[in-house]
């Protein structure tokens, strides 16, 4: 029987399988407002997954942009560069520690 937390607005905003401080009340396993709680993390769970394959394909699509010199990598600003160098920095270093993995990681 899970615990639940609720907001200023008495809806569920956190469960937790185990008692703990502000989870004091039990509701069971089949409780619709749980569920529809659930729903709603399964979702947003399932949105951020897609987002690091999202950040891959804008990634090649800059390095694309720049490639074809259709955008100038100065032409960005400077926190977006470093962000960028960044990323392209430890994806090396990544793929350099993964020499013999057939999966490349995203």
């Amino acid at each position: 029987m899970p615990y639940v937390q609720r907001d200023s607005d008495k809806n569920i905003s956190a469960v937790s399988l185990e008692p703990q401080s502000g989870f004091d009340e039990h509701v069971l396993d089949g409780d619709p407002e749980l569920s529809v709680f659930m729903e709603g993390v399964t979702a947003s769970n399932a949105l951020a997954r897609t987002d690091m394959e999202f950040v891959r394909v804008l990634e090649d699509l800059l390095d694309v942009l720049i490639a074809k010199n259709v955008l100038l990598f100065t032409e960005l600003p400077e926190a977006a560069q470093a962000k960028v160098l960044k990323r392209q920095s430890l994806r090396r270093d990544d793929n350099a520690l993964n020499l013999l993995d057939d999966n490349p990681r995203v």
